[in-house]
């Protein structure tokens, strides 16, 4: 398995981000937990033990038991300090879910998997910690997520130092994280995207808050040396300059894709085996048929 993330750094940032307590830069988790939230609330049935993966802030699980549609939720972190007395958590690292097979309705993960290196392993584990007919949801940072800020740190040292060095994560797209679901054994995948665009006075100020959240670079491969001053004086030149409003502030682009699947179970609808239609369609919509050319019958 390649390593892409360093899962002890991962960790330190985001305990760093916990001491900080900037309230203000949980906006995605609010916005992710109630809309995975929203979704519980449209099915029709209820799901009586619910876990909810690496939430940070446990906002997921709040709004999760404010739809009525959830019995317990149990939270899991890397670290009791995301918990506390009124609301303990289980102590699981990133990659593993912390339940026996077949013993959950629902299994919640809010803006974690874009941070592990065996994504297709913890989908695979999700599927198998769900009862017959439990749902897992997932958002995940995607493709297109911060997209302004790899160009323009890109581009600076580029320009200063002649080469370039990964300083943003690689986000997946939302096909392949659709794959995966099928891959795991998921029933009626879902894979959807919404784009959120956060303005900001400037680059320096995404960054603030980027680190807020605790999304600083976790990349195994990146470069170490520390970079001058001037190195992000010329990424927000280079920011303002072309990502840029009328009124000057800056766009920052974050793309979450929200997946859904469940275990199977006999009652879930099934696709037709093909030939198996008892009336074609050209009968059904009442039109007639025309045998088409073949790509090499002369026209």
């Amino acid at each position: 398995m390649e390593i892409i993330f360093d899962q002890s750094l991962v960790e330190a940032h985001r305990r760093r981000a916990l001491r900080q307590g900037d309230q203000k830069a949980t906006f995605l988790l609010d916005i992710v937990g109630q809309e995975l939230a929203d979704r519980v609330s449209v099915v029709e049935r209820q799901f009586d033990k619910a876990m909810e993966l690496h939430g940070y802030t446990g906002i997921t699980a709040r709004c999760l038991a404010e739809t009525g549609k959830v019995g317990t939720v149990e939270r899991v972190e890397t670290d009791r300090a995301f918990g506390s007395a009124d609301a303990p958590v289980t102590i699981a690292p990133l990659e593993r879910i912390p339940a026996e097979p077949d013993s959950l309705n629902l299994l919640v993960s809010p803006l974690s998997l874009h941070l592990t290196n065996d994504t297709p392993g913890v989908f695979i584990q999700a599927r198998r910690v769900l009862k017959p007919d439990g749902l897992f949801l997932a958002a995940i940072p995607g493709s297109g997520t911060l997209q302004e800020l790899r160009e323009a740190l890109l581009a600076a040292e580029a320009e200063l130092t002649g080469g370039a060095s990964p300083r943003v994560i690689p986000f997946a797209d939302v096909r392949d994280i659709g794959a995966l679901l099928q891959r795991a054994g998921f029933a009626l995948p879902v894979a959807d995207a919404e784009t959120y665009t956060v303005r900001y006075d400037s680059l320096f100020d995404l960054i603030r808050d980027l680190r807020a959240m605790g999304m600083n670079n976790p990349l195994a491969s990146r470069n170490r040396k520390p970079m001058p001053k001037r190195f992000f004086l010329k990424a927000a030149e280079i920011y303002a300059e072309r990502f840029s409003d009328p009124d000057g502030r800056v766009r920052a682009t974050f793309s979450i894709i929200y997946v859904s699947g469940w275990a199977p179970h006999e009652s879930q609808q099934k696709p037709l085996k093909p030939g198996s239609a008892k009336q074609r369609l050209s009968d059904a919509l009442g039109a007639r048929e025309h045998k088409l050319k073949d790509r090499g019958d002369d026209a």
